[in-house]
């Protein structure tokens, strides 16, 4: 088929003028089922329309979790957060999180070797704050407008909700997003953070998980320990939520309407990891083995 007839049968479908976003969503799957864009495509179209629906209160990291900078610290403690935690733009905050002074990009750190006065406030760029009730297509205008990549969402009382960059909301569109920082091969899918957590990708595999922390689950319906989770709660949990399964807590770090990337995984204590097995040994339907 050639270009021209791809572009009139899409037209052509396009042009009976769709009611609502719910039709639009049905021409796109009929030209999908037609050949007209492949899966890829669709999927990315999907984000987008969705993005406009999106808060950014549905997908910011909560200010629990901010990797922040302390604007009085001395380099001698900065610099083993920024080398630890390898982001590329740091909120720089004074004592407490609700006092954000602005944003530190790394890079700038590399001033210190040549220059023996360096400022820390000197090299502050202004922090840009946003409430977070905003939609996403909003801000992903925004940023390109601005050339900013990250902001701090605040509450309705003023305080800090948590902070957002342009890679959340692009990965609410095109999937994850990812660098030359994130760990990508499979012998390191397991990682302990400075705090003693450990990070989890959501594609490890059962019996690599069971290996590391001693468990028992099983991979006979599933075999990544992504999959476990979303077998176990029947659906695709959000960020930030916690399951408890086998004596473990699981915290979505990150994910989106359609998948599970990154898990934040840790022991529960033994009364909870008790009261968690009883569950389980009530609803055994509803979740895998376990040890």
């Amino acid at each position: 088929m050639g270009i021209p007839g791809l572009f009139e049968r899409l037209s052509s479908l396009l042009l009976r003028e769709p009611e609502d976003r719910e039709q639009v969503l049905l021409f796109l799957h009929s030209a999908f089922e037609k050949n007209l864009m492949d899966a890829d495509a669709l999927s990315i179209i999907e984000g987008a329309l969705a993005a406009s629906e999106t808060r950014v209160t549905d997908v910011l990291i909560p200010r629990a979790q901010m990797d922040v900078l302390d604007i009085r610290a001395p380099l001698a403690e900065i610099l083993p957060i920024v080398l630890e935690t390898a982001h590329s733009r740091f909120p720089v905050v004074d004592g407490d999180r609700d006092n954000v002074q602005g944003i530190l990009l790394a890079k700038d750190l590399l001033r210190m070797q040549v220059e023996p006065e360096f400022n820390l406030r000197d090299w502050l760029r202004p922090a840009v704050f946003i409430p977070e009730s905003k939609r996403l297509n909003v801000l992903l205008r925004e940023f390109r407008v601005s050339r900013n990549h990250m902001a701090i969402v605040v509450d309705e009382y003023g305080g800090v909700a948590g902070l957002v960059t342009i890679e959340d909301v692009l990965e609410q569109i095109v999937g994850d997003i990812e660098d030359e920082y994130d760990f990508d091969e499979a012998h390191d899918n397991i990682r302990q953070d400075a705090a003693g957590r450990y990070r989890v990708k959501a594609q490890t595999e059962i019996e690599d998980f069971n290996a590391a922390f001693g468990t028992r689950f099983s991979d006979e319906d599933c075999d990544t320990i992504g999959g476990l989770i979303l077998r176990y709660l029947g659906r695709v949990p959000k960020r930030n939520e916690q399951v408890d399964i086998g004596g473990l807590r699981f915290l979505v770090l990150r994910a989106d309407s359609r998948r599970l990337y990154t898990l934040v995984v840790d022991r529960l204590p033994q009364d909870a990891a008790s009261a968690d097995a009883a569950t389980q040994q009530e609803t055994p339907d509803a979740a895998p083995p376990v040890p």
